[in-house]
């Protein structure tokens, strides 16, 4: 995990938010997710800056589209917001819990 990804994790697990359980890493269809709530069918993906990259960016879509799919919905966060202004991402994460 990166540096943002262990904070945010920090503050997932063990039921921290609205006691709902989140995994880290888990597999979903081809992809593995940065962290997954299934009672709420929530993804929330960390972005590094590699995220910002038109090919990456159309890859990213094209994961979003497959688990909108599924029944799922996608939280993307910036790993420099994650840093930055932790508060905000929870109760972002929190709001859509």
């Amino acid at each position: 995990m990166t540096d943002a990804e262990r904070l945010l994790w920090s503050k997932l697990r063990q039921k921290q938010i609205k006691r709902s359980q989140f995994y880290r890493q888990r597999i979903i269809g081809d992809y593995i997710v940065d962290f997954y709530c299934p009672k709420r069918k929530l993804i929330i993906e960390v972005d590094g800056g590699q995220h910002y990259d038109d090919k990456v960016k159309a890859r990213d879509r094209m994961r979003d589209d497959y688990m909108k799919g599924v029944g799922l919905e996608t939280l993307r966060i910036s790993d420099r917001e994650v840093i930055t202004n932790l508060n905000g991402v929870i109760e972002k994460i929190y709001e859509m819990l």
